[in-house]
């Protein structure tokens, strides 16, 4: 193994570490999945043409996944991951939409005890498209599915323009923020908790994080990565997976739960 180079090799050998880890945690042989950077061309092959973890995971495991960069104070989902920005526009539908506030909602109830969450949601274009001048997407899209995901009860709110968003520090009013895609919720995710974030992905029938890097071949060897990151993967997977068991435990018997606190 050469430090900091591409090898073919090495990554036939991530993926079937990923395949293996993945067979242990659908049987239950283990609990939670934690896993490390994986570099996206070498693991590329007749038989995996998944852009990353996120992906393959959500087919093995089922469900409606999500990235979700998490921290203790800020949490960023993406409606839209690894798509070319010039694919963004035509990616993002109402019915994508309200799939992906669907699964923060609950992963913020069930994953992270936030009983009624808040969400905003990023406009696609610049200014939320500025009634329509840069962009009719924000007014015709995202807006009136956000007030029908509303009508139903659950606090979403935007499309918010995401230039001044983060800087006004208006993600403090809310419990998770939803971007467009994916440089537009990293960049500002990264720049606030570079260091310390965790890519949670959400929506799976299991609990798998990651630190919130890439692979960083530029530092390999060197001795001088840090490892708060994974650290952190580690911490926040083994408290999910408590959070859900908990979830459950009490959505079995919310009376008997309820009375004994009283």
């Amino acid at each position: 193994i050469e430090f900091g180079k591409e090898d073919q090799e090495i990554g036939k050998l991530a993926i079937q570490s990923l395949e293996k880890a993945t067979e242990a945690l659908k049987s239950d042989a283990i609990d939670v999945l934690v896993t490390a950077p994986i570099n996206k061309l070498t693991i590329q092959s007749d038989t995996f043409k998944f852009p990353g973890h996120t992906n393959y995971l959500a087919k093995e495991l089922g469900g409606s996944s999500l990235m979700f960069m998490v921290t203790e104070e800020l949490k960023v989902g993406l409606l839209t991951d690894h798509v070319p920005v010039k694919d963004v526009a035509k990616h993002i539908t109402p019915k994508l939409i309200t799939e992906k506030v669907d699964t923060v909602y609950e992963s913020l109830i069930k994953d992270f005890k936030i009983n009624k969450p808040r969400i905003a949601v990023l406009g696609i274009n610049p200014h939320a498209g500025d009634n329509g001048v840069i962009g009719e997407e924000d007014d015709k899209v995202v807006k009136p599915t956000l007030e029908k995901i509303r009508e139903k009860g659950k606090l979403v709110y935007g499309p918010y323009s995401a230039d001044s968003f983060f800087g006004s520090k208006n993600h403090k009013n809310f419990d998770a923020v939803i971007a467009s895609y994916h440089d537009q919720g990293l960049i500002p995710f990264k720049t606030i908790t570079f260091g310390e974030g965790v890519n949670f992905t959400a929506g799976l029938s299991k609990v798998r994080t990651s630190p919130d890097h890439g692979t960083a071949f530029e530092i390999a060897g060197k001795g001088v990565a840090d490892e708060t990151s994974f650290k952190e993967a580690v911490f926040t997977a083994i408290q999910i997976f408590k959070n859900r068991k908990e979830y459950k435990r009490i959505s079995k018997n919310p009376l008997k739960t309820a009375s004994k606190k009283i």
